[in-house]
C-alpha cells in the first residue's frame, strides 16, 4: 500500500525557535576573547564567508593565528561557550526566550501524521540543543543537522534531506523556516520553499530580500499552515 506524501518542515534555531537579544553572539565573542586573549573581530555574522559556527570560528582562528583549527580546541571552546550561556541565562533570564508558541507549534507538527519535522542550524549541536532544551522545545523526534564538521548551511540542510530520504517516505514539499538574510540566500540557492519569521514584526527585512511568506510568531496555527501551503523559494531578484 502506497504511503501518503508528507510535508517536511525544517526549522532554524536562533531567532526562529528561540531568541536571546544577541546575548548568545556576545557570549561567543566573550568566550573567544577569554580563551585566546584577542579581540573578536565582529558579531555581524554577514561578514563571514558562511554563517555557521564552524566557519566563524575557523575564520577568526586563521585571521589571528594563520593556522587551521584543531578539533580538540573546538571541543574546549564549545564547553566554555555553553558554560557562558548558562551563566548569562542566570544573570539575564529575560533575554533567553522561546519565540511565542514555538513549543506548541512543534508539538502540533509532531502529532500531525502528514508532517515531518527537521532541525537544521548553523550552530553547533551542543549549544543549539542547550538553548532548545531550556525552552522545552521537543527535538527528540526531529531529523537534525548542525554545523559540527560542516562549513555551509546548504550542507547542513542537505543532511536533513538525506536523513529523510533514507526513510523511503514520499515527500510532497520541503519548507525551511528561518529568520535571517542568510536563510533567504540559502533557500534561494537551493530553490527550497521558505517561510520567514521575524518575532519583532519587521517582516520587510526578509521581504525586501525576496521572501514571499513572513510571519511574526507561531501563535496563529492557521496562519502558519497557510504560509506553509503558499511557501515558495525566495524571489531571484532579492538582494
Amino acid at each position: 500500500m502506497s504511503q501518503t506524501p508528507k510535508t517536511l518542515v525544517i526549522f532554524d534555531v536562533d531567532g526562529t525557535l528561540v531568541y536571546s537579544e544577541t546575548r548568545d553572539s556576545q557570549c561567543f565573542a566573550r568566550t573567544y576573547q577569554t580563551i585566546y586573549g584577542k579581540s573578536f573581530p565582529t558579531i555581524d555574522w554577514n561578514r563571514y564567508p558562511d554563517v555557521t559556527d564552524t566557519v566563524i570560528f575557523d575564520s577568526v582562528i586563521r585571521e589571528h593565528f594563520q593556522r587551521a583549527v584543531d578539533p580538540e580546541e573546538v571541543d574546549i571552546f564549545q564547553h566554555h561557550f555553553v558554560q557562558g550561556l548558562q551563566e548569562m541565562r542566570v544573570e539575564n533570564p529575560q533575554d533567553f526566550r522561546m519565540v511565542p508558541a514555538a513549543r506548541d507549534l512543534v508539538d502540533h507538527l509532531h502529532d500531525d501524521p502528514d508532517m515531518l519535522v527537521g532541525l537544521a542550524t548553523g550552530g553547533w549541536r551542543r549549544p543549539a540543543l542547550f538553548k532548545l532544551d531550556y525552552v522545552k522545545v521537543n527535538t527528540e523526534p526531529m531529523y537534525k543537522s548542525f554545523a559540527d564538521g560542516k562549513y555551509t548551511r546548504t550542507a547542513i540542510i542537505g543532511e536533513v534531506l538525506e536523513q529523510v530520504e533514507a526513510l523511503a517516505v514520499p515527500i510532497q514539499k520541503v519548507i525551511y523556516i528561518g529568520d535571517a538574510s542568510w536563510d533567504v540566500r540559502t533557500t534561494r540557492a537551493m530553490q527550497m520553499p521558505f517561510v520567514g519569521i521575524r518575532w519583532r514584526g519587521d517582516h520587510a527585512t526578509l521581504q525586501n530580500l525576496g521572501a514571499k511568506q513572513v510571519i511574526t510568531d507561531y501563535q496563529d496555527f492557521g496562519a502558519f499552515k497557510k504560509a506553509l501551503h503558499l511557501a515558495e523559494p525566495p524571489a531571484q531578484h532579492g538582494g
